[in-house]
Order: structure tokens, then C-alpha cells, then sequence
């Protein structure tokens, strides 16, 4: 008898429902309740089975939750102090509303809700609210949470797929190979990239596509956000990805990301501060200067120099110089403008 194939969830609706049920539940769920009932786990979940992929991949979307800037805590169950299996997870909702000082008038929130409402109508199935429902039986004794606000005031807060990457799912599923402009990071003009793609993986809340460059012969990962224009494939059929492919790139990334850090002064109480303490795996020393983790020299030094006056980079120097050398082309950029 064949076995039964396991719907495919799309990472963001999974991170989407994920999201939804932390906010639900005051005590928080436990890892187990979680890969049981949450829409994008609980069809992979095994009950008494081997469940060690599915774990891995719930460590991997908690990261990603971080990076968006969402609170996630850890709870530990009293007595069972250490205890990983009883650890319980939440969002505290309070943390995670908007600033007091924000407000909308009528007619924007109606704006909102309509942006929201087609956001949702692209994004989300009637099963993750289904799904919502069952993991709020399950765990949640807040009735002032999701239930009472409903999946509308939520909506809008997980930003969705970069326009990339469609076109480069159905050219996996088609074996193809594609044409894309991409910029790289650091650079300003964007380059013709001629690629067969190896798999579309998430790492630190940003899509990448892993593909072998045809034009130097290697394999490299890009950013879907640097691709401009649209992505063209051809040569259907002939570059079929090899299996396994997705996994192999994201133990790749999880190394580089564990041995490439930086260590930064941030201004205290800053935004930069607030932002880049809950970065995975951010630690901070007895001097308050913040270890940070990377992948891509190049992307950090682009988010550090956003951050303006409350960042300073202590080390390594070369990440120094790509954030000193934003700064100076954004001021060269903005000299001889009429200041008013």
C-alpha cells in the first residue's frame, strides 16, 4: 500500500500559525504540544515516533521568530529546572502590541484591515485556523488573546515571500535553470546571474536561493530580496536538484553562522540595542558589548550602518571598514542637497 504524502506548508504559513498559537496562551506550550498541533509540524508529527527532524526544524523557525523582532520567551517548569522537554514557550502579548503612543484614526485602521485582509486571503488556508483553534484546546487559558481579537489583528505583522520566489519554486519543481539581475550586497548595480537552483532554504528570517553559478562553477547562495526583475527559466528538465540539497546548505550556513561573530558597542536603551540583543545567539559581555553572529560580512555591515550613531564596531576590522564605508557614501549621497 503506498504511503500517504504529507501536505507540503509553505514556511511562512508555518512560522504564521506558530506565531498565532505563542500569543494565544498565557502559560505557554510545550515543544511536544507544539509539533503535536500546530499547523506546519503536527502533519509531519510522529506521537511515540522519531520526531528529531521536525525538532530541528521548530529550533531553526524559533531563530527566525527572533530575528523578525518578535518576543519569544522560554519558561522552565518548576522543579524540571534544566529540563528542555518541559520548557514552555510563549509571546508575551503585551510586548508584542503596538507602542502606546501609536494609535490610527478610523479611517486608516480600515486601510489596514483591507491591506490585512488581502494579505491573508494570499497567505493563509482555513486549515491553519483550524489549526489555531486546536492548539488553543490544547494549552491556551488566554481568553483575551487571538480568540478575542481574531487572526485579523495579526495578520499583517509576518512579512510574506519576496516575489522571487515563486518563479524559482516552480523552477526546482521543473528542474530548470534560471536567469535573474541580482545585486550584491556592497554594490549598487545589478549583475546577470545564470544559475541551476539547488533548493530555497530561510536562514536568520531572510530567503535564499542555493544554486550552482554556471559562470564560475561553484555553488553560492542569493539573497531572494537582491533579485530585481524577473527570473527566467530555460533548459527545463536538465538540472534536476539533487536530494537533499536544502539540508546540506542550511548545515553549511548554521556553520559559518557559529564560527564568523562581531563585537559591537551599542548606545544603551537605542533602538540598535533593543534590536540586536535578540539576535540568535547574541551574547553580551561584561563590558555590555554585544557578540554578534553572521553569516555574510557584507549583510551585517549593511544592518549595522542603518542603525547610524548607536552602533560602533569594535571588531573585526574589516567589518568596520564596510559600515564606515556606508556611512561615508551616505553622506556623500546627501551633500549639496537644500536642507530647507
Amino acid at each position: 500500500m503506498p504511503a500517504t504524502r504529507v501536505p507540503r506548508v509553505p514556511a511562512e504559513e508555518r512560522l504564521f500559525s506558530l506565531v498565532l498559537a505563542l500569543l494565544s496562551t498565557e502559560s505557554g506550550l510545550t515543544k511536544s504540544e507544539i509539533l503535536a498541533n500546530v499547523q506546519g509540524y503536527r502533519q509531519r508529527f510522529t506521537t511515540g515516533g522519531d520526531n528529531a527532524s521536525l525538532e530541528r526544524q521548530f529550533e531553526r523557525d524559533k531563530d527566525d521568530v527572533r530575528e523578525l523582532g518578535i518576543p519569544l520567551e522560554t519558561i522552565e517548569t518548576p522543579g524540571a529546572a534544566g529540563n528542555n522537554q518541559t520548557l514552555r514557550y510563549r509571546i508575551p502579548k503585551g510586548e508584542y502590541d503596538l507602542p502606546v503612543d501609536v494609535r490610527f484614526t478610523p479611517d486608516e485602521s480600515a486601510l489596514l484591515s483591507l491591506a490585512a485582509m488581502a494579505w491573508r486571503e494570499g497567505a493563509l488556508s482555513a486549515d491553519s485556523r483550524r489549526g489555531l483553534l486546536k492548539v488553543r484546546s490544547a494549552g491556551s487559558e488566554d481568553d483575551e488573546g487571538v480568540g478575542a481579537l481574531g487572526v485579523d489583528a495579526y495578520a499583517p505583522r509576518l512579512r510574506a515571500r519576496d516575489v522571487a520566489f515563486e518563479p524559482l519554486r516552480a523552477a526546482l519543481d521543473r528542474a530548470a535553470a534560471v536567469r535573474f539581475d541580482y545585486i550584491t550586497p556592497g554594490q549598487h548595480e545589478a549583475r546577470r546571474r545564470q544559475v541551476a537552483p539547488l533548493a530555497l532554504v530561510q536562514h536568520g528570517g531572510r530567503w535564499m536561493l542555493a544554486a550552482h553559478e554556471f559562470a564560475s562553477g561553484s555553488d553560492k547562495n542569493y539573497l531572494l530580496s537582491r533579485i530585481v526583475g524577473p527570473v527566467t527559466p530555460y533548459e527545463v528538465g536538465q538540472h534536476p536538484a539533487p536530494a537533499g540539497a536544502g539540508e546540506r546548505t542550511l548545515t553549511e550556513l548554521e556553520r559559518i553562522w557559529a564560527s564568523r561573530t562581531a563585537r559591537i558597542r551599542v548606545a544603551p536603551g537605542s533602538d540598535a540595542e533593543r534590536r540586536l540583543a535578540r539576535r540568535r545567539d547574541t551574547e553580551t559581555d561584561d563590558a555590555g558589548v554585544l557578540v554578534l553572529h553572521h553569516v555574510d560580512p557584507q549583510i551585517l555591515a549593511e544592518e549595522l550602518a542603518a542603525f547610524g550613531p548607536e552602533v560602533q564596531v569594535l571588531e573585526p576590522a574589516d567589518l568596520r571598514d564596510r559600515v564606515t564605508s556606508r556611512l561615508h557614501a551616505l553622506v556623500a549621497d546627501h551633500e549639496g542637497t537644500d536642507r530647507g
